[in-house]
């Protein structure tokens, strides 16, 4: 089952137990829960509900896992040329990290997948040991000795 949620002008594909890292929230804290209302489609394994734009009475909820992290350095200089003015900033924006606990929309139909194949249990293992004789390669010493008698006929 997944669904596409819209969420601070970005779209986003969400399956339950996903994190997802979105648009900072000052009011978050770890553990809240979060409601997205815009979801544009979803799909339970069979037909998917299309938006129009929005699915009525569609929501994911998802729970707070980091309500603070910081993105990576984007590094900012501006330089103009021959007057030795140069600036250097730089910036790392805030997002919220959250765990996708739910997709709930209303007449779905949700199709269960077939269930995956159990493994098949190991035979008991034997007690005895095989003797060493057979589990190694059997080597042929008269087919070695004339591989080295004709290698050596060739270089004379």
């Amino acid at each position: 089952m997944f669904a596409v949620i819209e969420d601070g002008s970005r779209q986003y594909r969400v399956t339950p137990g996903e994190v997802l890292t979105v648009d900072y929230r000052a009011d978050a804290k770890k553990g809240d829960t979060l409601t997205f209302d815009r979801v544009l489609l979803a799909n339970g394994g069979g037909a998917s509900a299309i938006g129009q734009p929005v699915i009525e009475g569609a929501s994911v909820e998802a729970e707070v896992v980091i309500a603070e992290e910081k993105g990576p350095k984007l590094e900012v200089q501006k330089i103009r040329r021959r007057k030795n003015s140069r600036r250097h900033t730089g910036h790392r924006q805030k997002h919220t990290a959250v765990r996708v606990t739910a997709i709930n929309v209303p007449g779905l139909e949700i199709v269960e997948p077939p269930p995956a194949p159990e493994p098949e249990t190991a035979p008991a293992a034997k007690t005895e040991a095989p003797p060493a004789d057979e589990t190694a390669p059997a080597v042929d010493a008269t087919a070695e000795s004339e591989t080295e008698a004709a290698s050596s006929e060739e270089d004379e």
